[in-house]
């Protein structure tokens, strides 16, 4: 394109692009609607993720496992293999109770 044909091209864009600025105002106008709608809904503030709650701890290698998925293989070897009971897999609780 020439440099002629290329400035009617952009002056018609920006004509274009005006007039639907106007229409916009005009919409928002008639609706009442401010900039800041516009902007739509701020993005919902995530959590951040919590280490998993520690369930089985074995108490010699002190291996964890959160109680979530399949049973890892120390886990079953420490019920079986070693003799252990669940109860003396579990951490003691150190938080105070009220």
């Amino acid at each position: 394109m020439k440099q002629t044909e290329r400035q009617i091209v952009d002056h018609e864009d920006d004509a274009e692009r005006i007039a639907a600025i106007r229409k916009i105002r005009k919409l928002m106008d008639f609706w009442r609607i401010s900039p800041a709608e516009l902007r739509g809904r701020p993005a919902p503030q995530s959590q951040p993720a919590r280490a998993a709650e520690v369930r089985y701890r074995h108490p010699i290698t002190q291996e964890v496992w959160d109680g979530q998925g399949v049973q890892p293989q120390w886990l079953r070897d420490a019920l079986i293999k070693q003799g252990y009971t669940v109860d003396e897999l579990r951490p003691v609780d150190v938080s105070p109770t009220a």
